[in-house]
């Protein structure tokens, strides 16, 4: 981490996991076990009908609000589909676009993410640009040319201004619900290659204030070792998110 440049996040992901109602009894506890001083953002990503009770009992915690998904649309035909001015209007601050189980179940390519990306910055909604490899690709040996490509492709039209207010997360999808992480160093490697091929797009400046988060099942145990990493800058977490007392552990890991 390196907080003279750049916000330290702590991203849950609840995918498609817990309740409206359950919300309150987590946060009660969470905020029980939540470090102080604490020093970074602490997100909630949730399916979209649990935003405003996610926004309602995160204000006394200071634990903000973020979406798992967007549409490209701004508004029409588009049946199921959630738009950046709808989660804007409600008060969404973040959203995870690009997320390997969209591009998997759902065929997500990386135009689809630059064009959600893009619609979440015009509403002021701070995007969490997920990228990361397979295990086959690692084992070839094309993980950085991989990921460099799907960073490219994700900022593909947006200027420098908009870029500090992106978050790229890196979940090597080998690593993403089997329990499998990557070591600090292979998780470092990658950051700071992510790191440099925004550095190539847009400068110094911008690229040493994007907040780089890693996503490979982070848990309580290791998230010192890779926080403590000088381009890993917090984590995307997920069945860890799911555990006041674990997601807070995680948190407390940012103070050290």
């Amino acid at each position: 981490m390196n907080r003279k440049y750049r916000k330290t996040v702590i991203a849950g992901n609840w995918k498609m996991n817990m309740t409206a109602s359950e919300i309150k009894p987590f946060m009660d506890q969470l905020k029980e076990n939540m470090p102080k001083p604490r020093f970074c953002d602490v997100v909630l990503c949730t399916p979209a009908v649990m935003i405003p009770t996610m926004i309602k009992a995160g204000k006394e915690a200071k634990v903000f609000a973020g979406g798992q998904d967007v549409s490209k649309y701004e508004k029409g035909a588009y049946t199921g589909e959630v738009s950046a001015t709808q989660l804007a209007d409600i008060g969404t601050r973040y959203c995870i676009v690009g997320h390997s189980e969209r591009r998997q179940y759902h065929g997500e390519d990386d135009l689809l993410v630059n064009a959600k990306a893009r619609a979440l910055l015009n509403k002021g909604i701070a995007p969490i640009i997920c990228v990361g490899e397979s295990l086959e690709q690692r084992e070839a040996g094309v993980t950085m040319e991989y990921v460099a490509y799907q960073v490219k492709a994700a900022l593909s039209g947006i200027d420098a201004t908009h870029v500090r207010r992106c978050i790229i997360a890196y979940e090597p999808i080998w690593a993403i619900g089997t329990g499998k992480t990557a070591t600090a160093e292979q998780a470092q490697e990658v950051c700071e290659g992510i790191r440099a091929v925004i550095r190539k797009i847009y400068g110094a400046r911008p690229a040493r204030s994007v907040s780089i988060l890693y996503g490979g099942s982070m848990n309580a145990k290791n998230a010192a070792e890779l926080l403590a990493q000088p381009d890993i800058d917090g984590g995307l977490i997920g069945g860890a998110s799911l555990k006041p007392v674990d997601f807070s552990a995680i948190i407390a890991a940012t103070n050290q």
